[in-house]
């Protein structure tokens, strides 16, 4: 019992000694009264565990929704950063479980080692009378897993419980991490995919592997007749002096420190397939140049903010594949769609399926819609949006949005310029966002905001027919490859001299700067970020936002 507990009883039981007159029956009084005030006592600190307990999640609620929601921390967010990094936090998780399981296997080597070595030590020693002291049956009290030094670590491996699941959990993350690199998951998606879901494997592997008990220790009852202190160093007598040490195997905690997170996998994975099962309907399929296929569907209760994404299924051309598309589409639309390029089996079967004119459309399952970075961008007064291909996808939600807002003369729109550059490999991928850019330029002219909108394309696969014609045409006023305003770009852009001259237009301002495209790109938006930012807050700043791609 606590000190201050026993204190406060000794005060009560005094005070009750002085009211209580002497008699034989005093010590049953005061027992009974000890007795009441230590339940009393009980249950007042209970309540007070309870309510410290209560207070503490209450402050860091609280705590925790002023600085993700209060408008004088947006600043100090945009520092530290966000939930949206939710995919990077999961590579660091899987790469410290890879050190960590190295760490551990390399460090049950060495303990193997010694077992063995302790099988064959001196005949006099404590390290040869622990591992001979009891035989290797079902249920003996034997502490070393050895039973002889003949046995190798490999023999005990494949025969031992822990052994056996620590190889199969082993060759699952090392499966997991290897088919998670960016060339299989761009070449072969498949292989990803199936491999990460060993994961399940993996986790039963992990609440078992401790089973086995190969790690023991000495039992209560045998800690209170053969205590180490006296007995150790008469080990030679044991049996005749002191009782010999009994040993049993520590019971298996992994399921301690897995339970809640398979308990939210589970709940969430439930709340995914209720979801996925509720009706997709799919209004219109557009085969767009360059093997790009726009689907716009409609789904009861379908919510959604610029730039999401969702998860896509089509039974019919693969039953448990589920891939990733940014939503195309603005919340202000009807419909939700996304845009689908041709890059590998599931898409070309997809593709081919939408395009059978006497068939149905095929059933498509979605789950979603999913947040990301590019959800931020109205947060700042100046937006840098830069996308690569395909990746173009959630600016275009980005960008259908703002023309609704335009026209619905929406207030509240915190931007004020936009920066876009849309890099190409071929002329055909521009063709699908043309529409909606030379929308954008009307829309601009009408509402007498020509600057809000500066974009920029780049054409990086062409020839020097391509290049020659347009050089032809250069004094026309629309551009010959897109038919736009603005003239196409050939080559890749030079970073430090746009990065240079937004800093100039916007020497006070806060940039966000969102990619969607690959890490090389990245590498260099991040570095000119860095580099053009300056050290005073007053300043301008750049804030770099990837979109995985």
């Amino acid at each position: 019992m606590p000190q201050y507990k026993v204190q406060l009883l000794n005060i009560l039981v005094k005070k009750k000694k002085v009211h209580t007159h002497t008699h034989t029956h005093t010590h049953t009084h005061t027992g009974e009264c000890v007795s009441e005030c230590g339940g009393w006592i009980h249950q007042q600190y209970f309540s007070v565990q309870v309510v410290w307990l209560g207070l503490n999640v209450f402050l860091f609620v609280h705590a925790f929704l002023t600085f993700e929601k209060s408008d004088k921390y947006y600043y100090t967010r945009e520092l530290i950063g966000q939930l949206d990094h939710n995919l990077t936090f999961h590579k660091l998780v899987a790469y410290m479980i890879c050190l960590h399981t190295v760490i551990h296997i390399v460090a049950h080597l060495f303990n193997f080692e010694r077992y063995r070595r302790s099988c064959k030590a001196d005949d006099d020693s404590l390290a040869f009378t622990l591992s001979t002291l009891y035989p290797h049956e079902k249920g003996s009290p034997w502490l070393n897993p050895f039973p002889s030094s003949d046995m190798t670590a490999e023999h005990l491996t494949f025969t031992s419980i822990a052994g056996l699941t620590g190889v199969i959990i082993t060759l699952a993350l090392i499966l997991m991490v290897t088919s998670a690199t960016e060339f299989i998951r761009w070449c072969y998606f498949e292989v990803f995919w199936y491999a990460h879901h060993l994961f399940v494997i993996y986790f039963i592997g992990l609440v078992i592997h401790g089973i086995g008990g190969i790690v023991r220790g000495q039992t209560e009852d045998s800690m209170k007749e053969h205590p180490h202190s006296k007995c150790a160093e008469e080990y030679k007598d044991w049996g005749e002096h002191c009782r010999r040490p009994r040993f049993e195997g520590l019971p298996a905690d992994s399921w301690k420190w897995v339970l809640a997170p398979v308990i939210l996998y589970i709940f969430e994975r439930l709340i995914r397939f209720y979801r996925s099962r509720q009706k997709v309907v799919i209004t219109k399929a557009i085969l767009h140049p360059s093997r790009v296929l726009e689907l716009q569907m409609n789904k009861s209760d379908f919510r959604m903010e610029v730039g999401q994404y969702i998860f896509v299924n089509c039974p019919s051309v693969s039953f448990w594949e589920w891939h990733p598309f940014t939503l195309t589409s603005a919340p202000e639309e009807p419909f939700f769609s996304i845009h689908i390029r041709a890059a590998g089996d599931w898409t070309e079967s997809l593709i081919r399926a939408c395009e059978q004119q006497n068939s149905p459309m095929p059933r498509l399952e979605v789950d979603g819609p999913f947040g990301t970075a590019s959800e931020d961008v109205f947060q700042y007064e100046v937006a840098m949006l830069v996308g690569a291909g395909i990746g173009v996808t959630p600016f275009a939600s980005i960008l259908k949005s703002i023309w609704y807002k335009f026209r619905h003369a929406d207030h509240t729109l915190k931007t004020k310029t936009i920066y876009f550059y849309w890099i190409c490999r071929e002329t055909g991928a521009f063709a699908w966002f043309n529409d909606l850019l030379a929308s954008l330029e009307r829309e601009m002219e009408e509402c007498g905001k020509v600057g809000f909108l500066n974009y920029r394309l780049f054409l990086t696969g062409w020839d020097s027919n391509i290049a020659g014609h347009a050089a032809l045409h250069f004094d026309k006023s629309t551009d010959v490859v897109t038919g736009l305003k603005q003239k196409t770009s050939f080559g890749r852009p030079k970073w430090d001299n746009e990065f240079s001259a937004l800093a100039a237009a916007h020497p006070r301002s806060v940039v966000g700067v969102f990619l969607c495209g690959p890490q090389t790109l990245a590498k260099s938006l991040r570095r000119c970020c860095n580099h053009y930012s300056s050290l005073d807050p007053r300043k301008v700043r750049f804030y770099f936002n990837k979109e995985n791609f």
